[in-house]
């Protein structure tokens, strides 16, 4: 299948009053036409910052040290902003998790609709009404004629986030990011709305990047997963091989603290310590100090992605021919298929 979009070898820095923070390291990942890959970790491992390096969104003390982003077949890395403009909406859009960040409260949705529309198409200010309803609709508003002249705190949660789905889809971008979309959101709308993106998905023909901490939510949603940890990614593989054959003690970590694995009455499992300092990056792997299985590698030398299968590949020492096999925790054996 062909890829859309390719971050190859990519590494963001921000400068800060504390020194450099390097907040992705090294990181190369590729989307396919027509696919969802989830992009997976706690907060602070560099998911956001990845996703808007892509649609350079960063503030001004942010750096792209190396690397180069390749979206739809052009090297977009040093595009200027008046380049990326005709690129965001067009080639791609981004809904983020706070739906009122992304509104304005005082403007009618409609209207908020209308202008996307006319800022990326020549088209007429009633055209571009006409089209804003059938967003509406489209998203799965209900008396979309009425709604049109709403200010957003007419809206519930979920009825603001399908607004900016449809100012997000307006210009049918071929790329959407999702970062963590449904996390404001109660159970029943964070179902709804994830039906929603995969029938959003089939119909526009979209790829979607979806960045989540829920590998719960991942798993209804993904065809491929991305684990991320302290900037970098530590494996990768479809969504049956993370959930089913995860091969980093890291990914062993985030399926444990699903609510599934949690016996009842018990307490939810959690990963011990903290992500370590971005200013200062420990030279070996970064997972080490909260790895009960880490080796005198881990804490020397940063480990290399090793190949599972075509598909599937985590950067642990553990994978190395010469170190001791360890097995995966007896609770995901027993419990993997609950989470999918």
């Amino acid at each position: 299948m062909e890829n859309i979009l390719q971050i190859k070898n990519l590494s963001v820095s921000f400068h800060t009053k504390q020194g450099e923070v390097e907040a992705v390291r090294d990181v190369s990942l590729a989307l396919r036409k027509g696919e969802t890959l989830a992009i997976v970790g706690e907060s602070g491992c560099g998911k956001s910052v990845l996703c808007k390096s892509v649609l350079k969104l960063l503030p001004p003390n942010a750096v792209i040290k190396q690397g180069k982003i390749i979206a739809d077949n052009r090297d977009i890395t040093r595009y200027s902003e008046s380049q990326m403009q005709s690129l965001r909406g067009s080639l791609f859009s981004m809904v983020f998790q706070d739906p009122m960040m992304s509104l304005n409260p005082t403007i009618p949705v409609g209207r908020q609709i209308t202008e996307a529309l006319l800022r990326h198409q020549q088209i007429s200010q009633q055209e571009a009404d006409r089209r804003a309803l059938e967003l509406l609709e489209l998203v799965g508003l209900e008396e979309p004629v009425r709604r049109f002249f709403l200010q957003p705190h007419f809206f519930s949660g979920g009825m603001r986030q399908r607004c900016v789905l449809a100012i997000a889809l307006a210009s049918n971008p071929q790329i959407l990011f999702a970062d963590e979309p449904t996390t404001a959101l109660d159970v029943t709308m964070q179902a709804q709305i994830l039906t929603l993106l995969q029938l959003l998905q089939k119909q526009m023909a979209l790829s979607i990047v979806f960045v989540s901490h829920d590998l719960g939510v991942v798993a209804r949603i993904a065809d491929r997963v991305a684990i991320m940890y302290a900037g970098k990614v530590v494996e990768i593989g479809t969504a049956e091989e993370i959930f089913y054959d995860p091969r980093h003690p890291y990914t062993w970590g985030l399926l444990q603290a699903q609510p599934c694995f949690t016996p009842r009455g018990g307490r939810l499992h959690s990963i011990s310590g903290m992500p370590p300092s971005l200013l200062n990056p420990p030279p070996g792997d970064a997972f080490a100090e909260r790895n009960e299985y880490a080796m005198e590698i881990d804490y020397e030398k940063m480990p290399p992605f090793f190949k599972i299968s075509d598909t599937h590949s985590a950067a642990t020492w553990l994978l190395d021919s010469r170190a001791p096999q360890v097995m995966p925790p007896k609770l995901l054996e027993i419990r993997g298929k609950q989470i999918v």
